[in-house]
């Protein structure tokens, strides 16, 4: 792994971080691909997890051909996303989702250094706010894009550089921060720097190539930022 000490030569602190969710903020990952299988099995339907580890970073619709095309036409598309809404909702009701480690120590180190934040997930708002409310951090967030507000979701720049636009920075302005190969490359074409944080994907050989820093969790990426924070 990288540390921002090495990973942003030459370049200071951004104007403002944009946060990817699920699978970086909240460890919600394992829980959707737990119940898309769940909701596969309860429906007598075939399920693979390659299919679902496929799905990481990715939008529902986009999701939802991915899994049509791996299973076919008639696979019961409208009854699984039913089935699995139901579950995952009460999964977050519960308050079973967790926080991913160094969470909280990076957001107070961001308002500490006076550096706003936004939000740039696939997840639909809804879902996304109740998500982010359950776990007490959607104040945290100036602005937000999410995958119901664009109509091509990532790798597509689309949903960064609305973040930024409703931040009110230049994308080139902004740190994105992603456990996924498609959330970064939607960054990077947006402009955007960005740190890769893998959760259930290592990085992509072309995210390799892009020389795209790859840190150990949020912890390290706190104590990176800080080390440019002294330099001011």
């Amino acid at each position: 792994m990288n540390r921002l000490a090495d990973p942003l030569p030459g370049e200071g602190l951004p104007r403002a971080v944009v946060f990817d969710m699920d699978g970086l903020l909240l460890d919600s990952e394992r829980i959707a691909l737990a119940c898309f299988e769940q909701a596969a099995r309860a429906l007598g339907a075939p399920w693979r997890e390659e299919v679902g580890l496929s799905l990481v970073g990715l939008n529902a619709r986009d999701s939802d051909r991915l899994i049509a095309t791996a299973f076919g036409a008639d696979f019961p598309l409208e009854a699984l996303r039913c089935d699995f809404g139901a579950r995952y909702d009460a999964c977050v009701a519960a308050g079973g989702i967790p926080l991913k480690p160094g969470v909280e120590e990076l957001f107070e180190a961001l308002r500490g250094w006076g550096i706003p934040c936004a939000l740039a997930t696939s997840t639909h708002r809804a879902r996304a706010e109740a998500k982010l409310a359950r776990a007490g951090l959607l104040p945290g967030f100036r602005a937000s894009a999410c995958g119901d507000e664009v109509r091509h979701g990532k790798p597509a720049p689309e949903i960064y550089e609305l973040a930024a636009r409703r931040l009110g920075v230049a994308p080139a302005g902004c740190l994105a921060l992603e456990d996924s190969n498609a959330g970064i490359r939607a960054a990077l074409a947006a402009g955007m720097r960005a740190i890769m944080v893998p959760d259930l994907l290592a990085p992509a050989p072309d995210v390799r190539a892009a020389a795209v820093p790859v840190m150990a969790s949020l912890h390290e990426v706190r104590l990176s930022l800080a080390a440019l924070a002294s330099r001011r």
